[in-house]
């Protein structure tokens, strides 16, 4: 591995860089053509330029890429695009560039990046080269247990279980339902709010579930109908405390609200309002850098926006494992 130093030196330099941009993704194709008028005022230059029309096709694309040895991949994209590129980029001496053309745009946030596009490409320019954590997820395959594996340790070919590497945030309950069921055109025309406005109608019909949750030798227990396991700073394009931070070697493990559906709606309600305020010292938070989560019933599990398993799970922090590319304010430990 090279010292950030030399990373930024040769990006700066001569080295090669690739641009690919989800041009599915909400304002990607509509910013495409702008984002490479900016990029090429900026003086970035590209070896290879890939506007992506099939998502399914990333992984392909990305292992593709990556033989190739590049210095730079800048990724355009919502958070799912970004999630594919960590699990691809995470322990590689490649950095990775962000331009924010997502819905909530979680990651960005995190990294602090500007959420506009002009200011986002200045960053890349004018940026520095830092090391953040993130998260490794692992879980029972999304088939479930079965007659020859109850445990639900392995898939249907027998492979082990469900392992991913994530950027931001692992989640269970309503937010899983609502990432199935949020219309895609809704949130073409709602953005953000195409989330709360989806939650709302499905909330009614919600069960509570009951979590229990393993850190080290301690135990805790509770009834809730969303939990979270978060690396990055930001939930739904909430800041989740002041002090979180995709940089702090930690996992803030947090439910919102309890077994009652209103608890819910109000305990979201204070997360939008103070989570800028609070810090992870609160009580509401639980902090480490492994945890194991089983629930009654078995949940479906949402990964950086992605259905990737099922209850029980362990997710464990990935320290300065991903290289990216942050404005030069940002702190990096």
């Amino acid at each position: 591995m090279r010292s950030k130093a030399e990373l930024e030196a040769a990006i700066r330099g001569a080295g090669r860089a690739v641009l690919m941009v989800n041009v599915r993704s909400r304002r990607g194709r509509r910013l495409y053509d702008t984002a490479r008028a900016l990029l090429d005022e900026a003086g970035l230059e590209f070896a290879e330029v890939h506007p992506v029309g099939e998502p399914d096709r990333l992984g392909e694309l990305f292992e593709k890429v990556l033989a190739r040895d590049p210095d730079l991949v800048v990724v355009g994209g919502g958070d799912g695009t970004i999630a594919e590129a960590v699990g691809h980029l995470a322990h590689r001496d490649i950095a990775l560039g962000v331009l924010p053309l997502g819905t909530t745009n979680n990651f960005a946030r995190s990294l602090e990046l500007p959420l506009d596009l002009a200011g986002a490409v200045r960053e890349l320019r004018d940026g520095k080269v830092a090391d953040v954590d993130v998260g490794l997820f692992e879980g029972t395959p999304p088939g479930g247990a079965s007659a020859a594996d109850p445990a639900g340790t392995t898939d249907a070919d027998g492979e082990p279980g469900s392992t991913h590497i994530f950027a931001n945030m692992v989640s269970l309950g309503l937010s899983v339902n609502v990432a199935e069921q949020v219309p895609h055109e809704l949130k073409r025309v709602l953005g953000r709010a195409a989330y709360a406005v989806t939650a709302a109608r499905l909330l009614p019909r919600h069960e509570a579930f009951k979590a229990t949750i393993r850190i080290g030798d301690e135990t805790y227990e509770m009834a809730t109908h969303q939990l979270n396991v978060a690396n990055g700073a930001h939930h739904s394009g909430t800041r989740i405390a002041r002090d979180a931070s995709p940089d702090d070697r930690l996992l803030a493990v947090y439910r919102l609200g309890d077994h009652r559906r209103l608890r819910l709606a109000s305990a979201t309600a204070r997360h939008v309002l103070t989570g800028p305020r609070r810090t992870l010292a609160e009580e509401e938070f639980l902090t480490t850098d492994q945890v194991h989560i089983t629930t009654d019933p078995p949940l479906s599990v949402d990964v950086d926006g992605e259905i990737r398993g099922r209850t029980p799970i362990t997710v464990r922090l990935l320290g300065n494992a991903l290289r990216v590319i942050v404005p030069q304010g940002f702190v990096d430990t």
